[in-house]
C-alpha cells in the first residue's frame, strides 16, 4: 500500500509513504541510522538485516522529548563528522517523533542538507510526525522553535513495529488520528467512534486514512502558510502544557488530547462547537485512556505562553478551532478574557457546562 506526497509547487521533491512494504533497503552510499536504546534493542537487528549500503553506522541518542535539544543534535553531528559522512550520505530516522524530528533537522543542516529516510516506530510518528518535512528541536522557550522544513526521501510505515508499543504510546498516536477526523472528516470521526483501533484491520484503515488526509494537506501547503496550520489543532495549548511540565509528565499525544479539549471548550464558548460535540470528542479520547483535563495554576502565565507559539504573529494569537465536526476555523481576534475564562474551567472534572 502506498500514499503519494506530491507538491503542487515544486519547491520540494515528491516522495512516497510505503505501508507494510519494507522488504529491503539498498543505498550506494554511507548510511547512519539515528535511533534510541529502546528501539534499537527491539528492532535494530531486523532493520540491519534489510539494509545494504557502502557503510552503516549506528548513532544512539537518549529517548524522550526532554532530549530533543541542541546537545543531542551536536552529538549526532559530531558522529557524522567522525565517520566522514558527506553530501551523498543518507540518514535513517528509526524511532518515534523525537528521533524523526531531530534526524530530519540534522539532515537539513549537515553540509547544507542531505537525504534522510523516515522509518517511524510509534503510532504517533506513523500517522503524523514522519510525513510532511517538519523538523526541529526544543529549547527553553518552547517546542520546535528551532527547525526547518526538510522533506524525507521516503517514509516506511510498518505496523509490526507497533506490536511492542506500550499502551500510553498507542493512545498518544490515537490523539493525532482523532485530530485529523475532528477538523477534516466527520464521517471518519463517526467511524472512529464505532471502530476499536486495537483491531489490526481497523488500525490499518485509520493509519491509511490519516496519512491520506495529511498528504492532501501538505501537498496544498508545504510551508504552513495557511491550510497546514489546521494540523496544529490542539497543539497551541499542548505546547504550553509540555513546556510547563518540562516535557516529562505527558507524552506529546497526551498533551495534544488535553489541548484539543481546551480548543473545543473555546470553540463552545464562541459558538462554533456544541456541548454534544465536545462530549463526543472527549468520550472518544477517553476510550483510549487519554487525558483531557489539566489544572492550570496560573492562567495569566499560561496565556503568555501562547506568544511563543510559531503561529503567533505581531502579538496576535491564532487559534485553530473546530467548527462543527469535520470542519475548522482559524481565528485571531479572541478576547483575552474569553480565553482566560475557558482556561480557568479546563481543569475541572465535572460535566461540560
Amino acid at each position: 500500500m502506498k500514499v503519494a506526497i506530491n507538491f503542487n509547487q515544486k519547491t520540494s521533491h515528491d516522495y512516497t509513504v510505503y505501508i507494510n512494504e519494507l522488504s529491503s533497503l539498498k543505498f550506494d552510499t554511507k548510511v547512519a541510522i539515528i535511533t534510541n536504546p529502546k528501539v534499537a534493542g527491539l528492532h535494530l537487528k531486523r532493520l540491519l538485516s534489510l539494509l545494504e549500503a557502502k557503510e552503516v553506522y549506528i548513532i544512539t541518542v537518549a529517548d524522550g522529548e526532554s532530549f530533543k535539544n541542541q546537545k543531542s543534535v551536536d552529538f549526532i553531528l559530531e558522529n557524522l563528522f567522525n565517520h566522514r559522512l558527506d553530501r551523498k550520505s543518507l540518514l535513517i530516522a528509526f524511532g518515534g517523533g523525537v528521533i524523526g524530528d531531530m534526524t530530519g533537522f540534522v539532515a537539513s543542516i549537515f553540509q547544507r542538507g542531505i537525504d534522510f529516510v523516515q522509518i517511524p516506530t510509534t503510532l504517533l510518528s506513523q500517522v503524523d510526525a514522519s510525513v510532511g518535512g517538519k523538523t526541529g528541536i526544543n529549547n527553553a522557550y518552547g517546542k520546535n522553535l528551532i527547525g526547518a522544513f526538510h522533506q524525507p526521501k521516503a517514509v516506511y510505515i510498518e505496523s509490526s513495529f507497533l506490536e511492542t508499543l506500550p499502551q500510553r504510546e498507542f493512545g498518544a498516536g490515537i490523539a493525532e488520528i482523532v485530530k485529523m477526523a475532528v477538523t477534516f472528516d466527520k464521517t471518519f470521526f463517526s467511524w472512529l467512534e464505532k471502530s476499536d483501533l486495537h483491531v489490526k484491520a481497523h488500525l490499518a484503515e485509520a493509519i491509511k486514512k490519516s496519512l491520506e488526509t495529511k498528504a492532501w494537506v501538505v501537498s496544498q501547503d508545504e510551508k504552513e502558510q495557511g491550510l497546514r496550520a489546521v494540523l496544529n489543532y490542539g497543539h497551541t495549548f499542548a505546547h504550553v502544557i509540555e513546556n510547563e511540565t518540562g516535557y516529562s509528565r505527558y507524552l506529546h499525544g497526551e498533551a495534544v488530547s488535553i489541548g484539543m479539549h481546551m480548543a473545543n471548550m473555546l470553540a463552545l464558548s464562541l459558538g462554533y462547537f456544541t456541548k454534544e460535540e465536545v462530549k463526543r470528542v472527549e468520550a472518544l479520547l477517553h476510550q483510549y485512556h487519554l487525558p483531557t483535563r489539566y489544572h492550570i495554576r496560573d492562567v495569566e502565565k499560561f496565556y503568555e505562553g501562547f506568544f511563543l507559539d510559531k503561529k503567533t504573529y505581531n502579538a496576535t494569537i491564532k487559534f485553530i478551532l473546530p467548527q462543527g465536526l469535520g470542519n475548522f476555523i482559524m481565528i485571531e481576534d479572541v478576547a483575552k478574557k474569553t480565553v482566560l475564562d475557558v482556561l480557568s474551567r479546563c481543569g475541572e472534572d465535572g460535566e461540560v457546562a
